[in-house]
């Protein structure tokens, strides 16, 4: 294929819309160094790109149909003569089936090829694109554009060799692959050294890194690795997704012991009925939660928990909605997010008996949001008048500082709000939080501000 003759002309330009989870997040940043590889250059304005890249999400229905929404409407947006490739989990998982249905787009690019998208458009440097690795595991080496924010994700493995029955990504994903914990190291040093003070680590099965490449138990190690990258600059690491079962020892040692690591355990629980857990083919039970949340705060009282629930799966009872609505109310998690069943093709629930008819989908949904919003809420105003310490993350239009406290998940959480403080992307800034609102904090710095480390 031969690429056009672009000496004298301005770089063609790309956009990338990220839709998803984080991993996906960390997918978008590696097309993007692909694309920087390929000669292009980025913009933030989809009608003036030459190429639109549509990173899509197939975790359930909803996200689909938000993927081909946003594709649609980007078609729709773009120049004239601008190439449109969807790619990401549902190209992987429906790609004929998702090229034959938009045929707005000029390109359905799977997980292997998303280090090659330009070529598939015509758009490569044949001579650069030579030397570029592809494939799904290359993807992850190929290192990451400079950092715009102080915090990033941090993907150490692929795939999934769990057997959830209401999930379908290890039939796209397939089986996990974890990076070796050099390759790691040296993503989150470039990460480091761009300026980011907080790297948050995902994957499919966070605690089972390692398992794959006869290393179990990998991430305690992982961290204390990347813990010596504090003399550089890094401030805080954070773990997202972690499989309860392995939420013990040696790993919860390490968290707690570490600086770097933040005492914020996100759990992916699904639900508190142990006969409906074993329907899912999950672990645990309400109970079995009940012990791991509460050795984890005796341990350190500060610590915040999240996670999230499926309401309706087949064969929930209404004794079974009865549990979850207990262990909430006994759990007192910081965060939850509830979701409503959501059947996919090619999982053992599709073919589950007993389903749960929608509307009482979203009554039980209700119900389980009205008893945990009071409960965030509580935990949120129990900071009131406290001194917290806020990475700042951004400046609004008003040139006030917002950012966050280890409490805080970027995108996920709320924020907080910082009246006077002079502080750029990057800074560490002691405040009192003075007030809430909803989800979020207001707060005023104390003493001085330390430069952030974003530039200016």
């Amino acid at each position: 294929m031969t690429s056009p003759d672009t000496t004298d002309a301005a770089p063609r330009r790309f956009f990338v819309e990220t839709l998803g989870c984080p991993k996906n997040a960390v997918d978008s940043d590696k097309i993007t160094a692909s694309l920087l590889a390929d000669g292009l250059a980025p913009t933030d304005a989809p009608d003036e790109a030459d190429l639109v890249v549509v990173n899509t999400c197939a975790f359930i229905e909803a996200a689909r149909q938000d993927s081909i929404d946003v594709a649609l409407q980007l078609a729709d947006a773009r120049k004239d003569g601008a190439k449109l490739v969807l790619t990401g989990c549902m190209a992987e998982r429906y790609g004929d089936e998702l090229a034959a249905a938009l045929p707005e787009a000029d390109a359905v690019v799977g997980f292997a090829g998303e280090g090659a998208i330009a070529e598939a458009v015509g758009m490569s440097a044949p001579v650069m694109f030579k030397s570029k690795p592809t494939g799904v595991r290359d993807l992850l080496e190929l290192a990451r554009p400079a950092p715009s924010a102080p915090w990033a994700y941090l993907k150490v493995a692929e795939g999934c060799d769990r057997a959830c029955a209401f999930c379908a990504i290890p039939t796209f994903r397939g089986k996990q692959r974890s990076r070796t914990a050099e390759s790691i190291e040296a993503e989150a040093r470039q990460l480091v050294e761009g300026g980011v003070s907080e790297l948050v680590l995902v994957a499919q099965d966070l605690a089972w890194y390692g398992r794959d490449i006869d290393t179990p138990g990998a991430l305690a190690p992982l961290l204390r690795r990347l813990d010596a990258l504090k003399a550089d600059g890094l401030a805080r690491i954070r773990l997202m997704y972690l499989y309860p079962s392995e939420v013990k020892a040696p790993l919860t040692d390490t968290m707690l012991e570490l600086d770097t690591v933040v005492p914020y355990f996100d759990l992916s629980l699904q639900h508190a009925s142990d006969p409906l857990l074993r329907r899912m083919k999950r672990w645990g039970s309400g109970e079995k939660f009940i012990d791991i949340i509460g050795s984890l705060r005796a341990a350190q009282p500060d610590a915040v928990f999240r996670s999230s629930f499926i309401v309706g799966f087949p064969g929930e009872t209404e004794a079974d909605h009865e549990q979850l609505l207990s262990f909430l109310e006994a759990a007192q998690l910081d965060w939850a997010g509830f979701f409503e069943y959501s059947e996919e093709d090619g999982t053992t629930a599709a073919g589950l008996d007993d389903k749960v008819a929608p509307e009482l989908m979203r009554e039980r949904l209700a119900e389980c949001t009205d008893l945990q919003e009071p409960i965030t809420e509580a935990s949120r105003m129990s900071l009131l008048d406290t001194e917290v310490e806020v990475l700042i993350d951004g400046v609004d239009e008003d040139g006030d500082a917002f950012g966050r406290t280890f409490r805080e998940a970027p995108e996920i959480d709320g924020v907080v709000a910082l009246t006077g403080a002079n502080a750029r992307p990057g800074a560490l800034v002691r405040a009192r939080i003075s007030d809430v609102v909803g989800v979020d904090l207001e707060g005023e710095p104390l003493g001085a501000v330390h430069p952030g480390r974003m530039g200016a």
